[in-house]
């Protein structure tokens, strides 16, 4: 993996509470979990925007060839 070196300004109080938190050796690593965490949290983002989109078209209470999913929840519920 090639690596990049970036040269950033940030809030002394900032930096200190996230040292504090022991995550990663370094301030490199600590960056790099924080901008994985950043990117992960984006992607479930678009995951949900996703199923939220998908649901608004076809809700959940619309039938199909099976029945509709609103009704299968509620018998899986009565189950336990």
């Amino acid at each position: 993996m090639a690596r990049v070196r970036i040269f950033v300004t940030v809030d002394e109080d900032l930096i200190a509470a996230a040292r504090a938190l022991g995550i990663g050796d370094t301030d490199s690593s600590l960056i790099e979990q924080a901008l994985r965490d950043l990117v992960a949290r984006h992607k479930s983002a678009q995951i949900d925007a996703s199923y939220n989109e998908a649901y608004g078209r076809f809700p959940i209470d619309t039938p199909d060839a099976w029945g509709d999913l609103a009704s299968f929840n509620r018998s899986n519920t009565k189950a336990f």
